[in-house]
């Protein structure tokens, strides 16, 4: 099989196009063809060992010392089960299937393994191979932070901050599914996105800072990192709640102890990648209720390019990368901007 690899930390130009062995299943996985994966932040992240200041000895723990530890990047993937070893029962060959990796990577590939009890779920039937790609790396970590962590309720007011990005515009949806009232913060070019995927409002982080004008909110998330506690607090009710998907290293530290002085709470950590969120998601999805951003295709010769254009820093929702075509998803590298189950694919 081909796959893209890398041994060096650096600019998309560290990524190598090889030839590496196909896995064999082991008793207890399948083997997936995998037609479609992204290019998440989290494949960024682990690629240009780009983290918060402060955090750099921590990313080399996490992704390797030296050099990296998981050589072929890509946390999501959708695909077909190709085989499945000898004691699995709950998959068979043909199966279209949603896959998350996560943590683990190793979607930039033709072929991957994965644990037929792992993070795997049935593709359903109205979605096409490149919007469930771009399910669960987004749409898990919004689930996990809104509903599991910070335990949203109908009704509350709710700031998305980065509303436009791959989390973000899962967290603008998911909040308004389960009857938030949301805001989002985003460029102005982004606004008439947001807007459609629900939020009930939408400031230009260029023309208005949340945190000094307009309303207070029950809770506010941040997917980006640009607005720190020091800021947030200003725009919380009491007993509000801020959400910190990402963030600085004194919040991650301290942002806790911080907040519990001013009478508020913030939540930190690290999205859970259990396969009980994944189903909940790609539940929503099949039901109409989440619908991926996706900004672009790329061809999986294109994987650099992919890159490349995440490393801006301005992609909107998801990029997304076709790796073995099939004659019904009907893709074409490098289109423009669609929001998924609202545009023609």
């Amino acid at each position: 099989m081909y796959a893209y690899t890398y041994t060096e930390y650096g600019s998309p130009d560290v990524l190598n196009y090889v030839e590496l062995p196909t896995p064999t299943p082991k008793a207890n996985e399948v083997l997936i063809r995998i037609v479609a994966t992204t290019v998440s932040a989290g494949d960024w992240r682990a690629r240009s060992l780009t983290m918060p200041a402060g955090l750099g000895l921590v990313g080399r723990l996490v992704f390797g010392v030296t050099r990296p530890r998981k050589p072929v990047l890509g946390t999501e993937l959708s695909g077909i089960i190709e085989a499945v070893g000898a004691d699995v029962t709950t998959f068979q060959p043909g199966d279209a299937v949603i896959g998350f990796p996560g943590a683990g990577f190793g979607a930039h590939a033709e072929y991957i393994t994965m644990p037929a009890d792992g993070k795997i779920a049935r593709k359903p039937e109205n979605l096409n191979f490149e919007e469930a790609a771009a399910i669960p790396f987004g749409a898990t970590t919004a689930y996990d932070f809104l509903i599991n962590k910070g335990k949203l309720r109908a009704g509350e007011r709710v700031l998305i901050n980065g509303a436009s990005g791959s989390v973000g515009s899962a967290c603008v949806q998911i909040a308004k599914h389960f009857g938030a009232e949301v805001t989002g913060v985003c460029s102005a070019a982004n606004a008439d996105l947001v807007r459609e995927i629900g939020a009930d409002h939408v400031i230009d982080y260029n023309a208005e800072d949340f945190a000094k004008e307009g309303p207070l909110y029950d809770m506010v998330v941040d997917t980006v990192g640009t607005a720190p506690w020091f800021r947030t607090r200003h725009a919380l009710v009491p007993k509000g709640c801020m959400l910190m998907i990402a963030g600085s290293t004194s919040d991650m530290i301290l942002g806790r102890l911080k907040a519990r002085l001013r009478g508020k709470r913030m939540i930190g950590g690290v999205a859970s990648e259990a396969v009980s969120i994944l189903s909940k998601v790609v539940d929503l999805s099949a039901a109409g209720d989440f619908h991926p951003v996706i900004d672009r295709n790329f061809d999986f010769s294109q994987m650099v390019a992919a890159h490349a254009h995440v490393d801006t820093g301005h992609k909107k929702g998801n990029v997304v990368v076709t790796v073995t075509p099939t004659g019904s998803t009907g893709v074409h590298a490098d289109r423009d901007l669609q929001l998924v189950g609202t545009a023609n694919v």
